[in-house]
C-alpha cells in the first residue's frame, strides 16, 4: 500500500508541475489524497519520478545502469570495493527479469550475454539456466525466477559502505537500480569496518546470498544428553561364606572380595550445553539396550587414541564389478553389517563377522518357544537357514541410502520412487512403506537413540519421521532447492540438511524452525558429520572443499581444501581427534581436529561479522589414494579401526 500511495503522489508531483488544477482536485478526490501538502515533491523529485516511468518503456536504460553502477564499484575505496561487488549479481539478475517481463527479450538476452560472464562462477549455473526463460510466460513456475522474486538477496554490509551506496545512487537518479535495491534485496548492516576480498568470499555463494546474523541468534543446544545409568545392570556379587565359623577347615584362605567393574563405578557426567532430558520423548532403554551400552564402553576402554603421531589403520572394502549398478553403501555402528543398494532397486547386506545373518522361525516353530527364557530372542532365531549375505527387494528405483537402527534390527531405505522402506533384520522383509515426498528421496537416517528417522528429499524438504508413524512428525521447508543430505545430531535434538542451494541449515525438530542457516559453499552440499562433542558440524560439497561450522555462534571457522572433486563422505574418529574425508577423486584425507579447535578456542570472536576463516593445510595429517575407487562412504569402528568402501571403476 505505501508504494501505490508513493506511485499516487509521485503523479500528483507531475500534474501540479504542469499546474493542471481540474485533474489534480479529480485525482485527489477519486484517490483519497486528503490533505496533502502543497510542495509533495520539487523539480529533483519530479525529474526522477518521469525516469522511473521512463525506463520501463526504454530498456535501454538498463545497460547503461548496469555499466554506470559497474564503473561506481570498480572506482571506489579498496575498503569498500569488495562489498560493494556483492550487489552486481542480484541487480543483473533482476533487471534481466524485468526486461523479460516487459517482453524485451532481444535487450534481455544481450545484458545477459555481455555482463554475465564477469560475475562470480558459482553463479554461472543460475544464469545459464535463466537465459533460457525468454519469454513472460515461461516465468511462472520457474524455479529461478520464482526463488529470486519472492526472495530478498541478502548482502552482509557495513554502514558506511550503504551509505555511499544509497548517495551514489540518488545523485545519479539511477531509478532502475533503486528500485531493484528497495524492493529485492535486504541488507543485514552492522557497525564497523567493511570486510575485505577473503571475508566477503568466505560466507557468499548461496542462491539468495548470506545469511542474516538473525538466522544464527537462537540458542543451540548442542551438548550431549547425559548416559543411561548402567549401575544397575551389575551383575550380583556372590553370597560371602563366613569361613571363620567353619571348625572343620580353618587354615583355610579367606576369599578376596571380588572386585568392582570400573565400567559399572563411573557416574555419566552432565553436559551445562545439554538439552532437557524431556525436551523430546525418547524411547525407554530396554536391558538389552542397557547390555548392548556396556558392551560399547568395553570396546571404547581397548581403542587407540589417534593423533599425529598415532594414525589409524584403514580398511578398505573395494567393490568389484560393480561399475554404474552401486549407488550407496552404509555400516552399522558396531562395524557388525554392511549394506549396499543398487540401481536396480535392491539391497544386499553382509555380515561383516564370521556369524552369519540368521533368520526367524516359523509361526509353527515359534510357539514351541518359552517366552520367559532370559536367551527367548536367540531361540527365534533359525541357525539352519543362516547366510552370509541377504537380498532385500521391493523397491521400484534406485537406492540412494541405506540406515541402520542403532539396535541392528531395523534398516531404513531410500529411493528414487518418491518412498522410504522399514526392513526388519530377523525377518528380512518390508514390515512399512513410508509416503510423503512428492519427488526422489536422497537421504535418510536414524536418530541416534532410534525410533526417529529424519529423510530429505528433490522436494526441497526434509521431514522428521518416528518408525510407528506413517504421517511425518515435522515438515523441515525453507531451502530453495533440493535436499541432498540429512543427519541427526548426536543428542538428536536437531537434524542438519546440505541442499544444492548451496547452504546448510540445522533444524530443531522439538518446533520444526531452523536454528541456523551456513553459507559458504560455491556448490551443491553432499556430505555431513556431527563432531563428537556436538559443537562443530562438518561439511563436504561439490566444490570440493570441506567446510568446518562453530554452531555455537553459527559461524565458518576453517575451510579444508585439497580435495580435487566431490567430498562425497566424512567422519570423525570415536574420540573426536581426526576427521577423514573421501572423495570422487580417489583420495582419502586425515585431519588434525584436535589442532584446529585448540587454535580456535583462544580467539575472540567477533560477534558482528564472521571471523577470518583458516585454511586447512597446516591440519592435513596425511592423504591416502586409492588406485580407482571413489569413495561411498567412511567409518570408524569402536576402537578407532577406519573402514572405507568405494568402488572399483573403470577409467577413473
Amino acid at each position: 500500500m505505501a508504494q501505490n500511495r508513493n506511485d499516487l503522489l509521485a503523479v500528483l508531483a507531475v500534474v501540479k508541475k504542469y499546474n493542471l488544477k481540474g485533474t489534480e482536485e479529480l485525482l485527489k478526490k477519486e484517490a483519497g489524497l486528503i490533505d496533502i501538502p502543497e510542495n509533495v515533491a520539487g523539480e529533483a523529485e519530479v525529474n526522477s519520478v518521469l525516469a522511473a516511468y521512463k525506463s520501463e518503456g526504454d530498456p535501454d536504460i538498463y545497460e547503461n545502469s548496469y555499466m554506470e553502477l559497474r564503473k561506481f564499484v570498480d572506482d571506489s575505496l579498496d575498503i569498500y570495493k569488495h562489498e560493494l561487488a556483492l550487489i552486481l549479481y542480484p541487480v543483473l539478475v533482476h533487471m534481466y527479469i524485468e526486461l523479460v517481463y516487459n517482453s524485451h527479450e532481444e535487450q534481455a538476452k544481450k545484458l545477459i550475454t555481455k555482463f554475465g560472464p564477469e560475475q562470480e562462477y558459482y553463479y554461472q549455473d543460475e544464469l545459464a539456466r535463466l537465459s533460457m526463460v525468454t519469454k513472460r510466460d515461461q516465468m511462472s513456475g520457474n524455479d529461478i525466477t520464482d526463488t529470486f522474486k519472492s526472495n530478498a538477496f541478502t548482502i552482509r554490509i557495513s554502514r558506511d559502505t550503504l551509505s555511499l551506496l544509497k548517495r551514489h545512487l540518488h545523485e545519479k537518479k539511477a531509478s532502475v537500480i533503486l528500485n531493484i535495491v528497495n524492493e529485492h534485496m535486504y541488507f543485514d548492516l552492522y557497525e564497523g569496518v567493511a570486510r575485505n576480498k577473503a571475508q566477503c568470499d568466505a560466507t557468499s555463494g548461496a542462491m539468495t546470498g548470506e545469511a542474516k546474523r538473525q538466522d544464527n541468534k537462537i540458542k543451540v543446544y548442542y551438548g550431549l544428553l547425559k548416559e543411561p545409568d548402567v549401575q544397575t545392570l551389575q551383575p550380583a556379587a556372590p553370597p560371602e561364606e563366613d569361613d571363620d565359623m567353619d571348625p572343620d577347615a580353618p587354615d583355610k584362605p579367606k576369599k578376596k572380595k571380588p572386585k568392582k567393574d570400573p565400567l559399572y563405578s563411573k557416574k555419566p557426567k552432565s553436559d551445562p550445553n545439554a538439552p532437557p532430558l524431556d525436551r523430546i520423548p525418547l524411547p525407554k532403554l530396554k536391558d538389552v539396550d542397557k547390555m548392548e551400552k556396556v558392551k560399547a564402553l568395553r570396546e571404547a576402554s581397548k581403542r587407540v587414541n589417534l593423533g599425529p603421531d598415532s594414525l589409524p589403520s584403514i580398511c578398505m572394502y573395494t567393490l568389484l564389478n560393480a561399475n554404474y549398478t552401486v549407488t550407496c553403501a552404509d555400516l552399522c555402528e558396531d562395524s557388525s553389517l554392511i549394506a549396499v543398494g543398487f540401481s536396480d532397486s535392491s539391497i544386499r547386506v553382509w555380515s561383516m563377522t564370521p556369524v552369519k545373518l540368521r533368520e526367524m522361525k516359523s509361526a509353527e516353530q515359534l510357539k514351541e518357544i518359552d517366552r520367559d527364557a532370559e536367551d527367548v530372542l536367540i531361540r527365534m532365531l533359525d541357525d539352519r537357514k543362516a547366510e552370509l549375505c541377504r537380498t532385500l527387494c521391493g523397491h521400484s528405483g534406485p537406492i540412494y541410502r541405506t540406515s541402520f537402527a542403532p539396535d541392528r534390527t531395523m534398516m531404513l531405505s531410500c529411493s528414487e520412487d518418491c518412498t522410504i522402506r522399514l526392513w526388519s533384520l530377523h525377518t528380512w522383509t518390508c514390515v512399512v512403506v513410508y509416503k510423503g515426498h512428492q519427488f526422489s528421496v536422497w537421504d535418510v537416517r536414524f536418530s541416534p537413540h532410534g525410533h526417529y528417522f529424519v529423510s530429505c528429499s528433490h522436494d526441497k524438504t526434509a521431514r522428521l519421521w518416528s518408525t510407528d508413524s506413517h504421517q511425518p512428525l515435522r515438515i523441515f521447508a525453507g531451502h530453495l532447492a533440493d535436499v541432498d543430505v540429512c543427519i541427526f545430531h548426536p543428542n538428536s535434538n536437531y537434524v542438519a540438511t546440505g541442499s544444492s542451494d548451496r547452504s546448510v541449515r540445522l533444524w530443531d525438530v522439538c518446533v520444526g524452525n531452523h536454528h541456523r542457516l551456513l553459507t559458504g559453499h560455491k556448490a551443491p552440499i553432499y556430505s555431513l558429520a556431527f563432531s563428537m562433542c556436538g559443537r562443530y558440524l562438518a561439511s563436504g560439497s561439490a566444490d570440493n572443499r570441506v567446510l568446518i561450522w562453530d554452531l555455537a555462534h553459527g559461524h565458518l571457522i576453517a575451510a579444508l581444501t585439497g580435495h580435487g572433486a566431490t567430498v562425497h563422505s566424512m567422519c570423525f574418529s570415536r574420540d573426536g581427534t581426526i576427521l577423514a574425508t573421501g572423495g570422487l577423486d580417489c583420495a582419502l584425507k586425515l585431519w588434525d581436529f584436535t589442532k584446529l579447535v585448540d587454535d580456535i578456542s583462544g580467539e575472540n570472536v567477533n560477534v558482528s561479522h564472521n571471523p577470518d576463516v583458516r585454511d586447512g593445510e597446516p591440519y592435513l595429517l596425511r592423504t591416502f589414494p586409492t588406485k580407482q575407487s571413489p569413495f561411498l562412504t567412511l567409518h570408524f569402528t569402536r576402537r578407532n579401526l577406519l573402514l572405507g568402501v568405494g568402488m572399483y571403476e573403470l577409467g577413473v
